[in-house]
């Protein structure tokens, strides 16, 4: 399984920028032919969006395509889907049935090209009011996604919410997302962008807050935000060790008959173990 602390996006018609952007150590990189992508040079864009995955790469390399709604949706995605392409950014899904559209069209594609069917990955991104209330049928649409993003940008001008420092506005519909990944067995999901630049400690403090929240990573606009979403993500030395001293007390207790064990004072049954292992697993993922 990948690791997905960071996405980076980098505007796809800029080919020095979207050179160096692989180079900045996030997890994946998103190639912008959306927001960050003037009308003008669309088209003309997704030829070199698609050339400069061909090159080698240290990490993930994804397509933000337009939306399925605009005049360069369907082309972005004839274009841009090829072996070299490790997935698909969708934005501005509102209903299940557009998400499995374009993941009949993805697929479709696959199979003229001779790629394995359902090898390119696909990432939603839920981005308006529609789309959060649709957003159970959405994650359990039946296609090859595994996991959801938000975007608070489009959202909250979709629904004319005010989108403050400390995110308050936020939290619901944030937790409506983790809630229905969760039932639908997807991945945890993926943040939206942090667009004060200049409030570094926002940032953090945003970070952390969707960590406990539930999400996976956090989508970046700025190289300087990449360092920080990883090192959050990663679990530290002092959650590792005590990771490690919590699955060794359990083993110890359960080889004499007990299940139910205190360590340092905390009460540790089932529950604090899994955690304990998932946090060994994701810290050797992201360590390998």
């Amino acid at each position: 399984m990948s690791v997905f602390r960071s996405f980076l996006f980098a505007p796809g018609n800029h080919p020095r920028r979207v050179e160096k952007s692989f180079q900045l150590g996030s997890d994946a990189v998103i190639l912008d032919l959306e927001d960050a992508c003037p009308i003008a040079e669309k088209v003309a864009t997704r030829a070199v969006v698609a050339a400069a995955l061909e090159t080698p790469r240290s990490c993930k390399g994804y397509v933000r395509v337009n939306a399925l709604s605009t005049q360069f949706g369907f082309g972005d995605i004839l274009a841009v889907t090829t072996k070299n392409v490790d997935g698909l950014i969708v934005p501005k899904i509102e209903t299940a049935e557009e998400l499995q559209r374009a993941d009949w069209l993805v697929g479709q594609i696959e199979d003229e090209q001779r790629l394995p069917v359902g090898s390119l990955d696909i990432i939603p991104i839920i981005e308006t009011g529609r789309g959060l209330a649709n957003i159970r049928a959405i994650a359990e649409a039946g296609t090859r996604v595994r996991r959801l993003a938000f975007g608070a940008g489009d959202f909250t001008l979709d629904m004319n919410i005010a989108w403050n420092a400390n995110e308050a506005e936020l939290g619901s519909y944030r937790s409506a997302i983790v809630l229905a990944s969760r039932a639908a067995g997807l991945e945890p999901p993926i943040d939206t962008v942090w667009v004060d630049l200049r409030n570094k400690e926002g940032f953090v403090q945003s970070v952390r807050r969707i960590k406990d929240m539930g999400f996976q990573g956090k989508l970046c606009i700025h190289p300087d935000q990449v360092p920080i979403v990883n090192q959050i993500f990663t679990p530290s030395d002092e959650q590792v060790a005590r990771a490690r001293k919590i699955v060794q007390a359990f083993k110890e207790a359960e080889s004499s008959g007990s299940v139910a064990i205190q360590l340092d004072g905390q009460f540790i049954d089932y529950p604090f173990l899994y955690q304990a292992e998932r946090v060994l697993a994701a810290y050797a993922k992201m360590t390998s």
